[in-house]
């Protein structure tokens, strides 16, 4: 366990945990939610109903719907930048005590691409039979129109999303647990359901695959000591899927056309 000696009390360590994940995942938890309770309490079956990733606000009008998109990456981005504040007060530099860097490392490529490969693959399985057997609703990556910025925002958001969940997750997360005393696998498995608990506007597919993500990565971290391959693989599922869903759109039967 880490000492607090240059370090906030365990109080205030305890009130900023919950502050960051009140502006951020634990805020999108709770409406994942509010919004799985009122999928299952719908009329239609789960598998019926959609839930779209990355969406259009403002379709027919492609500059302000660039404008948009951009705004919701940034916003999104603004709870990393306050973990990094936080820790960088305490005299723990983000990059070094996360192993977050602003370019991956030749060795986070490989990992992650390697973790991508073997997460990626097993989650769209997972995926299909949570679908098929009523648990999960449709999964809509993308409702963009055929916009020229289309490709570029969806690798953005996909980014976005690796950058926001492994870093405040994963590496914030576990570190601070850690300094308050928690025992790894408790730690671990609050991080896991954590994830889960804002995949599960998806369904109880969205929400055991990504605990069960959650765990694999909590492991890889603890043994690699750095967020960065994961925030790689994240980025690479995302990316795929992301891109994917355009190119395979009314090409195979179990992708909504967009």
């Amino acid at each position: 366990m880490e000492q607090l000696e240059t370090l906030p009390g365990r109080r205030i360590l305890t009130k900023e945990i919950w502050l960051v994940f009140g502006v951020s995942l634990g805020a999108s938890g709770l409406s994942a939610l509010i919004s799985f309770t009122g999928s299952i309490t719908a009329p239609k079956a789960l598998n019926d109903q959609t839930a779209s990733l990355v969406t259009d606000a403002a379709p027919g009008r492609p500059w302000l719907g660039l404008a948009w998109q951009l705004f919701y990456v940034a916003n999104a981005l603004v709870p990393v930048a306050l973990t990094a504040h936080f820790l960088g007060r305490g005299g723990e530099p983000i990059r070094r005590t996360l192993g977050v860097d602003w370019r991956p490392r030749g060795m986070d490529w490989l990992r992650g691409a390697a973790v991508a490969a073997g997460i990626g693959g097993s989650g769209l399985v997972l995926y299909l039979l949570a679908r098929n057997f009523g648990a999960n609703l449709t999964i809509v990556p993308s409702t963009l129109g055929d916009v020229w910025w289309r490709i570029p925002v969806l690798v953005l958001s996909a980014i976005q999303n690796a950058v926001v969940e492994e870093v405040i997750v994963l590496g914030y997360l576990l570190h601070r647990l850690g300094q308050l005393g928690w025992a790894d696998w408790k730690a671990d498995l609050t991080s896991a359901a954590v994830r889960g608990s804002y995949h599960l506007y998806q369904g109880l597919g969205g929400f055991f695959g990504n605990m069960v993500m959650g765990l694999i990565f909590a492991r890889l971290y603890r043994r690699w000591g750095r967020v960065m391959p994961l925030l790689v693989a994240h980025a690479l599922i995302d990316i795929v899927a992301f891109v994917g869903s355009v190119a395979l759109a009314g090409k195979v039967s179990w992708l909504p056309e967009q």
